[in-house]
């Protein structure tokens, strides 16, 4: 290949690794626009980043200045460096009649600045802090002449599909707001909504997006109003390819827009507003506009490890949960599976948390239909893995201090009334839990300890309910606990298996480093040992896991494998067949696999309640549980171990995640010295060749 065409090609993958880059970059929660430059500092501390977010205002982050020369202004021009031919641009903006007032004290504020009298920046080559009194630069910083601004974006209106929908060009005006003219729509469909999405074309897998009011009610008629929505959670532009008018009931598309893949639009900053900016304010760090209404109500639970705010807007709810928890952990919120008492069966609840494997917080809507890990049909399940949707809408998510806090709005009504409950217009009893997150980013269920046991009831239409003492920052930390040391188990043939509770945080969650949901494999008695077994040996497992797939909480086929996770029910065919089984599964005449390691269950539960954190040996906390056992017989697994067997496989649970532990696979003694013995014979063969 000669010089030319190699630098055509990297000049064509330079060009696409920039244009991910900017994709990326604009599409993350910390864009703020082109960038400009870092404010240099002259004199009175002035710092920041100067961005441009449309052709006539800049966006300062973390602005600091001093405020010790009273009459400090900030300052462009289009001459080579600040000087007196620049012009004031007034902050915060002030009507003309009014006289523009110097610069106060600022500590990593963030700023907007509006150039006035149809001014614009392109036109602009530098920013400053410039005293006129004294005619000095105190800080400045310049202007790109090559600098490409972002601007908004029209679109062609609304497909006319249905129910009379039809708009004029729908506008881009930021990256998350959309300008809808003329709106017609007769609102007779059942279950509409506004529908985003990123497929080829509108379908049932998209993201309903609150109306111009900020409610996921279903959309009522429009006769020819213009409206702005705005896209929830961390959705943006960059992220979707369809607006839609969408019937979830029905899963029929009314009319939708394309949205083009080379936008360039204006960040979601709160300065491009048609309509008067009511949520807005210059002096302030830019808010989400669903964000700044202010919850009035506020309700402690878990020990004031749990706060609760939330605010009736509408037909929806704002409900805001901070709790005092680690990155892998969430808390669960929602309304108790029965009236009258804390019941976690048939609870309808939304768990929020940090995923620190994404990097992104969540809110998803739950329904749990027993207190088995989620297997894709039962247990504590979101609603979009068991047929259902997310009526959850993410809004805003940070952490600090120790404590995640996740705001999100739903309806006080849904079309699910099988895996929601309706918020009532009277008291009700709630639920909260705390647990950890497994790999898939789905909540695991909870040690008992850390749900609510206690009766808590909720008016969600009062006001004014203040329920919160103390602030959460100030919650004692937990003090660190001593890990069981790991058991294991050599020199035997016959296992028994069955189940008990995990160990709370000394037992599986610290010696695996993985996240159980509650209980595990005891064999022979001890909290998931490490096995140690011999290749061409045969080894016997009594298992008493249960054999009732109708009850997925007690439903623990044993299998052994070489996922360090196991699940294999959960999997997908393609992931079944990358999984290697050793002993367990079957298949039948049409090729489906089932377990063959099923028999009655037995378990260790508590003779009272989990003393896990309080015992500091296993065997002190063995004596705190009692055997339980239904009717039936055990099953019997058979394991020969194969001379190909990996030196590391697995015990696991079939039907369920993150249960068992390592089996380590060496040679058997009768097989080790026949190969040491040809190993040192071919040694000494080669040495006297060589002789």
């Amino acid at each position: 290949m000669d010089t030319t065409s190699l630098r055509l090609i990297s000049g064509l993958l330079l060009f696409a690794y920039n244009t991910s880059l900017l994709s990326q970059a604009r599409n993350g929660p910390n864009y703020y626009g082109k960038p400009i430059g870092t404010l240099q500092n002259v004199s009175h501390g002035v710092k920041g980043d100067a961005y441009v977010v449309d052709d006539s205002t800049i966006f300062i982050k973390g602005f600091c200045y001093d405020g010790m020369e009273p009459e400090a202004f900030f300052w462009v021009g289009n001459n080579s460096i600040p000087n007196p031919q620049g012009f004031m641009v007034p902050y915060p903006e002030r009507k003309k009649d009014v006289e523009p007032q110097g610069l106060k004290s600022y500590n990593y504020t963030d700023i907007f600045l509006k150039l006035p009298d149809g001014k614009r920046i392109r036109d602009m080559n530098w920013l400053s802090i410039w005293c006129p009194r004294f005619t000095l630069n105190f800080g400045s910083v310049p202007i790109p002449q090559n600098l490409t601004v972002p601007k908004v974006r029209v679109l062609p209106e609304f497909s006319r599909l249905a129910h009379g929908l039809r708009s004029g060009n729908i506008t881009i005006l930021d990256s998350k707001t959309f300008y809808i003219p003329n709106l017609h729509y007769d609102g007779a469909g059942p279950d509409t909504y506004f529908w985003v999405g990123n497929d080829s074309e509108p379908n049932t897998f998209g993201t309903k997006v609150p109306n111009e009011k900020r409610s996921l009610a279903p959309l009522r008629e429009y006769q020819g109003e213009d409206i702005e929505i705005v896209l929830p959670g961390n959705l943006t532009v960059y992220d979707i390819n369809w607006l839609s008018v969408w019937c979830v009931a029905y899963k029929h598309n009314f009319g939708h827009v394309f949205i083009p893949k080379d936008l360039d639009v204006p960040p979601a900053l709160g300065q491009t507003k048609i309509t008067p900016p009511w949520w807005y304010d210059p002096s302030s760090t830019p808010t989400p506009p669903l964000l700044k209404y202010e919850l009035t109500n506020c309700k402690e639970m878990l020990k004031g490890r749990v706060q609760v705010q939330w605010e009736m807007i509408d037909e929806d709810i704002q409900i805001r949960v901070s709790g005092r928890i680690r990155e892998d952990q969430y808390v669960a919120f929602g309304l108790s599976g029965s009236e009258g008492k804390s019941e976690m069966i048939g609870g309808d609840v939304v768990v929020i948390a940090y995923n620190n494997r994404t990097g992104n917080f969540i809110a998803e809507d739950y329904y749990m239909s027993g207190y088995a890990q989620c297997d894709g049909k039962k247990g504590v399940c979101p609603d979009e893995r068991v047929g259902g949707k997310n009526d959850a809408v993410l809004l805003h998510g940070e952490r600090k201090n120790g404590v995640t806090t996740v705001t999100y709005m739903r309806p006080l009504r849904t079309n699910e009334p099988v895996k929601d409950r309706m918020i009532p217009d009277s008291e009700t009893n709630v639920i909260a839990a705390i647990g950890e997150l497994n790999y898939r980013g789905e909540a695991n269920a909870h040690e008992s300890f850390d749900k609510t046991t206690e009766d808590i009831r909720i008016d969600f239409t009062k006001k004014h309910v203040q329920d919160c003492k103390n602030s959460l920052y100030n919650y004692p930390e937990v003090s660190d606990v001593k890990t069981w040391p790991p058991a294991q188990i050599t020199n035997e043939t016959v296992f028994g298996a069955r189940i008990g509770p995990s160990g709370g945080k000394r037992g599986y969650s610290r010696i695996t480093g993985e996240h159980p949901w509650g209980v595990a494999w005891y064999i022979n008695d001890l909290l998931i040992p490490e096995l140690t077994v011999e290749r061409g040996q045969t080894y016997t497992f009594i298992v008493e896991g249960g054999n009732e797939p109708s009850d997925p909480a007690r439903y623990h086929p044993f299998y052994i494998t070489d996922s360090r996770e196991g699940g294999f029910a959960q999997k997908t065919e393609e992931e079944q067949m990358e999984e290697r089984v050793f002993a367990g599964v079957k298949y039948n005449a049409d090729g489906y696999p089932y377990p063959d390691a099923v028999g009655r269950y037995c378990a260790w539960v508590p003779k009272t309640v989990d003393m896990s954190e309080d015992m500091e040996t296993f065997e002190d906390f063995f004596e705190t549980l009692m055997l339980e056992c239904k009717e039936g017989e055990p099953a019997k697994l058979i394991w020969t171990v194969a001379e190909d067997t990996p030196d590391l496989v697995y015990y696991q649970c079939y039907q369920h995640n993150n249960m068992g532990w390592k089996i380590h696979v060496v040679n058997s003694a009768h097989t080790t010295v026949p190969i040491i013995w040809m190993i040192t014979t071919l040694v000494v063969g080669l040495l006297k060749l060589s002789r």
